[in-house]
């Protein structure tokens, strides 16, 4: 669903002169800490995520693919975009993410796939898996997934606009 919002968000970003703060967490950790299970981990509710999906892609014209490899340990990755946003390439960063997850559905839990992917952004894999290693990164993302909780979130996407929360995907118009 984040990645269907994030599709949508470039394009409401152009029609209202508007830019969206991205705020990376850890989903995992917020589920744990609101006492949820994911969705996607229950079969039967796994099974309806992905039609629902497709239905709301087919809707907005999105090229997406239910990724055969989910679900896939996205610490790095959420790690990698806090990165990303302090080397000002966030946005790069987190559209060629969601499009290898969700588009093209590799398997970014595959260090030779995450390595590619890094490359074909112009990074080092080494230096950059250096980067997310750091001890001030990690505490960032618990520090950013904790705020979100405490701010009453508990699944992505979620959006604040004037202090009121909007979760999901389908809930963009408002």
């Amino acid at each position: 669903y984040s990645f269907l919002a994030h599709k949508r968000i470039m394009e409401l970003e152009k029609q209202h002169n508007i830019k969206i703060k991205y705020m990376p967490i850890l989903l995992d950790g917020l589920h744990h800490l609101s006492g949820i299970i994911a969705p996607g981990l229950i079969p039967s509710k796994a099974k309806n995520m992905i039609k629902d999906c497709k239905l709301w892609a087919e809707k907005y014209k999105i090229n997406f693919k239910f990724n055969v490899y989910f679900p896939i340990k996205t610490i790095n990755l959420m790690r990698g975009a806090l990165v990303a946003e302090k080397e000002n390439f966030s946005r790069m960063y987190i559209d060629k993410v969601f499009d290898s997850m969700w588009k093209d559905g590799l398997n970014l839990n595959d260090v030779i796939v995450l390595n590619k992917l890094l490359k074909n952004l112009n990074l080092n894999p080494k230096t950059f898996l250096k980067q997310i290693g750091k001890d001030k990164i990690k505490e960032e993302l618990k520090t950013r997934t904790n705020d979100a909780y405490n701010k009453g979130i508990f699944g992505t996407p979620s959006f604040i606009v004037n202090n009121k929360m909007f979760w999901g995907q389908d809930r963009m118009e408002f």
